[in-house]
């Protein structure tokens, strides 16, 4: 029961969102408009840099469209992170074939060169998991922001089932370890899973290798 219950919570929540998104737009295009520069300002900041920015929400506002019309479980249960085309999936679904049909379609979207597949295959979790997950990720996403040695702007953080999930591209080597260590220190986390690459690595730059 606790579960068919989260369940119908996060599904209602989704659906809010979809049904907000136009009122949403037209409502905040004058705002949009008045932050564009400090919008820019933090595009710049990022790694990536801002055309990297767009390229990549391009890619995962594609990769959700392709869940939504295929299936709106996966939609719902499965989130996608994306750094320079390199993909990192998180969530959880009941089926094997849930998780293999979010891959498989991910890799169908343009400019995808690589994916991680983090998902679970589990129909267990709750209301309490969710809040807790967020939790974790926003302790961790304050630590790394007020850590002067840590360019935090260039980082995703996912946590599911108490297990930091980390896409993104580092300055140097004890910055990976410096997020590492906060990762494995905040209360609940389980365990660490980086996607993080440094930002001198050559695979930043390589052809995509499709399955």
């Amino acid at each position: 029961m606790r579960l068919r219950r989260s369940r119908f919570i996060r599904g209602m929540f989704s659906l809010a969102a979809l049904a907000s998104i136009p009122a949403l737009v037209a409502c905040s295009a004058p705002a949009m408009i008045a932050s564009g520069g400090a919008t820019a300002g933090v595009a710049m900041a990022e790694e990536r840099g801002p055309q990297g920015a767009i390229d990549d929400n391009a890619i995962a506002g594609a990769i959700n469209q392709r869940w939504l019309n295929y299936d709106w479980h996966i939609f719902r249960d499965v989130s996608t992170s994306v750094s320079e085309g390199r993909v990192m999936l998180t969530g959880k679904v009941e089926k094997p074939e849930d998780q293999l049909a979010a891959v498989r379609l991910t890799w169908t979207v343009k400019d995808v060169r690589e994916v991680f597949d983090d998902i679970k295959v589990t129909g267990q979790g709750d209301v309490m998991d969710y809040a807790r997950d967020s939790w974790i990720s926003a302790q961790l996403r304050t630590n790394m922001t007020f850590d002067d040695k840590i360019r935090a702007i260039n980082y995703n953080i996912v946590t599911v089932d108490g297990i930091v999930h980390l896409l993104g591209i580092a300055q140097d080597q004890d910055e990976i370890e410096r997020i590492t260590e906060y990762a494995r220190n905040v209360r609940y986390v389980r365990g660490v899973v980086s996607h993080v690459l440094l930002k001198d690595d050559p695979r930043r730059h390589a052809e995509a290798q499709k399955p």
